[in-house]
């Protein structure tokens, strides 16, 4: 197999557990509503394309925002990311804000450890 198979493969092995994390965590965080695991699948998609167009270059300009609070501004910005994103599948619901606040975090650690494996 060659080499960039390899790589696709580990992209669809990590959304896929992705969206498992995602309808694990609509289970668990009151406040999300989630249609199914086809939704899951488009959140954990959509989420990652956000991610890395937009979630990129908003990390870039906000360097400096970044380094002052020790890491911890990537939460807001994880934060609007998902949010962007509930803003973008209609089959995802989350309630507010802060929920939205506890879903990123959760993703974005889930996120971390996959990126760890994959």
């Amino acid at each position: 197999m060659p080499a960039c198979w390899s790589w696709d493969v580990n992209i669809l092995y990590h959304l896929l557990i992705l969206s498992f994390v995602i309808v694990l965590i609509a289970e668990v965080v009151p406040g999300i509503k989630l249609k199914g695991f086809g939704t899951a699948i488009a959140v954990a998609v959509v989420y990652s394309l956000v991610n890395v167009v937009l979630g990129t270059v908003l990390k870039f300009l906000s360097l400096p925002l970044i380094f002052l609070t020790l890491g911890l501004f990537l939460l807001v910005i994880n934060t609007l990311m998902l949010w962007l994103t509930n803003l973008l599948i209609d089959d995802f619901e989350i309630r507010d804000m802060q929920t939205t606040f506890v879903a990123a975090v959760l993703i974005s650690v889930a996120d971390f450890l996959l990126d760890l494996i994959f």
